[in-house]
């Protein structure tokens, strides 16, 4: 009779929006196996499970002898062995529009703001997307201006760009997010906060974007206490979201926080279903969909806009070269470090300057732009070199005039580039203010190469 069944849902899985049913055979943790249903549904396809409670949305992670294995996108509770479990039609899809502009939604792209209905676009398109072909993209634009002083001289955004975040808990990323949303040039700003507070996501919306950055963004939140399944999934609806902007031809900013968080979910996710743990317990999907996922964000076809994005990480114990942090620092455009010992010093953002590095420079820097960072760096790395002999006061002023105009430097250049949140400054503006540097500490641009590269 089983035997029968399972020929009959085999036959079912080829007619559009047919329904096949099977029942739960076995629950283990967060992990449910249900016969039946062997050979009608696929890898990371819904089912529901029905149970005293109501149904339970869940989805395929692998397969064993006694049948499918299910994670939930909530949880087990009521659900017992002979619940019926059927297939979900049309479950692994959403319908974005203009409509979710200023909206914010779970990772199923229900509502949570308390705005009403969602409105839904005409054309479905898969949570799980393909990332473009590399010969189908456009290459990577102009500089975009993101008003954060640090950012826009020494670590560059490009349109198209994708560029990681590193920092520990607790040394501004949300801040630096906010500032980001509030004055980045793009048409549309798509926010993925997974895995985040529940406490802070009030607190992003109100303070840090305002209703200014609200009215151009679409938030997408998975809470910390939500299952796996949905903080992975949180990551890939927004990144979907932006490629539907992408291709209506709006310059999209991706901001994702934090791709770790994804990867820990799909750890939760990987293990589950009996994957083997390898480095420090992420098993070896973790590895296969980041890269995936970042690849999505990035140019876009030539008659389509681009997405711009950047992915916080969040550092295990301060150790960059942790296994998250070394993936996606190697897959990424670019990378920003955040410095505990910047920010106990009281500077804001705290980018370690020196560690940084954006992968689009010196292209996206005229000549003259180009210069001023090169010496400002050159003085910056000067300083560092001699840190600790100028604290214990083992250096004589006027040995070395190199060292001399670092300490000047060094002084002005950290007030300049601590910046609060709400403050902006072009980046026109920005270099001139370090021009100006350069030269009171003795270090001579000609101005008619400034002036040049003004015009």
């Amino acid at each position: 009779m089983q035997t029968h069944i399972s020929s009959l849902n085999s036959r079912l899985r080829d007619v559009p929006g047919s329904t096949s049913y099977g029942k739960v055979a076995h629950i283990t943790g967060m992990s449910l196996v249900a016969s039946g249903l062997e050979t009608s549904v696929g890898i990371g396809e819904r089912c529901f499970v029905r149970g005293k409670r109501g149904d339970v949305l869940s989805e395929v992670v692998g397969t064993s002898e006694h049948g499918i294995v299910l994670l939930p996108f909530g949880a087990w509770d009521g659900i017992g062995i002979g619940d019926q479990v059927r297939t979900a039609t049309d479950g692994d899809v959403i319908y974005p529009c203009e409509g979710w502009i200023g909206r914010v939604v779970n990772a199923l792209g229900v509502p949570v703001d308390g705005g009403g209905s969602l409105q839904q676009g005409r054309h479905s398109r898969f949570f799980k997307g393909e990332p473009l072909n590399a010969f189908a993209r456009k290459r990577v634009g102009p500089k975009m201006d993101t008003a954060i002083k640090s950012m826009d001289v020494f670590t560059p955004v490009c349109r198209g760009q994708r560029l990681g975040i590193f920092a520990g808990s607790g040394v501004g990323k949300s801040s630096m997010m906010s500032m980001l949303t509030r004055n980045a040039t793009a048409d549309v700003i798509v926010i993925g906060l997974v895995g985040e507070r529940g406490r802070e996501v009030q607190d992003f919306i109100q303070d840090d974007l305002g209703e200014e950055g609200m009215a151009k963004s679409v938030l997408v939140v998975s809470t910390g206490d939500e299952p796996p399944l949905m903080r992975r999934q949180a990551a890939w609806t927004a990144t979907t979201v932006a490629e539907y902007f992408r291709d209506q031809g709006k310059h999209v900013l991706l901001l994702l926080d934090s791709v770790t968080r994804f990867a820990m979910a799909q750890r939760e996710i990987g293990l589950s279903a009996g994957e083997p743990p390898t480095t420090k317990g992420y098993p070896p999907t973790v590895f296969s969909e980041l890269p995936k996922l970042l690849e999505r964000a990035g140019p876009g076809p030539a008659d389509d806009g681009d997405i711009t994005g950047i992915f916080t990480v969040l550092v295990d114990g301060d150790d960059h070269n942790e296994p998250i942090s070394d993936t996606v620092r190697g897959i990424t455009d670019g990378h920003i470090v955040l410095d505990r010992r910047i920010a106990e010093g009281g500077r804001y953002p705290a980018i370690n300057l020196l560690k940084s590095v954006s992968r689009m420079l010196p292209d996206c820097h005229n000549d003259i732009e180009l210069r001023i960072m090169n010496e400002a760096r050159a003085l910056i790395s000067r300083y560092e070199d001699m840190e600790e002999i100028i604290r214990v006061g083992a250096y004589k002023q006027g040995t070395d005039p190199v060292v001399d105009a670092a300490i000047l430097f060094s002084d002005k250049i950290k007030a300049f580039l601590s910046q609060r949140k709400h403050e902006a400054m072009a980046s026109d503006e920005a270099f001139a203010h370090i021009y100006q540097m350069l030269g009171e500490v003795g270090v001579e641009i000609p101005v008619e190469a400034y002036q040049d590269a003004e015009g």
